[in-house]
């Protein structure tokens, strides 16, 4: 019985090292991306961000492929163009903060993933 609680706990903690190592080199991406576009993004018009984003729907469905730092540069935009529609709008703040955090919580991989699992 000992051993078994041994064994959960070392593979729980295994698990857990090894998700946040593969995280963290992306979370610092995003953290810079989304530093050095958020001031950028706030003077955005409503138009621009809909080219933004059939830009990115448009990119991440067509070859070749983005590259991390331009699939993240994307993510990291729409998140900020969320947070300022919560700043602007005080009865949706609790929906911008969710949206934002969605996406700032997609991964290059996953997107490298379904790209691989298409015809």
């Amino acid at each position: 019985m000992k051993w078994n609680k041994f064994a959960l706990l070392f593979l729980l903690l295994m698990t857990t090292l090894c998700f946040s190592q593969a995280t963290d080199e992306d979370a610092a991406i995003k953290e810079r991306l989304y530093q050095k576009f958020k001031k950028e993004v706030l003077a955005y018009t409503h138009k621009d961000f809909d080219e933004l984003f059939f830009s990115f729907v448009e990119r991440t469905g067509k070859d070749p492929l983005l590259t991390k730092e331009e699939y993240y540069t994307f993510t990291c935009k729409i998140a900020a163009y969320s947070e300022r529609l919560g700043k602007l709008y005080k009865s949706e703040r609790e929906t911008a903060e969710k949206s934002k955090q969605e996406w700032l919580a997609k991964s290059y991989q996953d997107y490298v993933n379904s790209r691989k699992t298409k015809p």
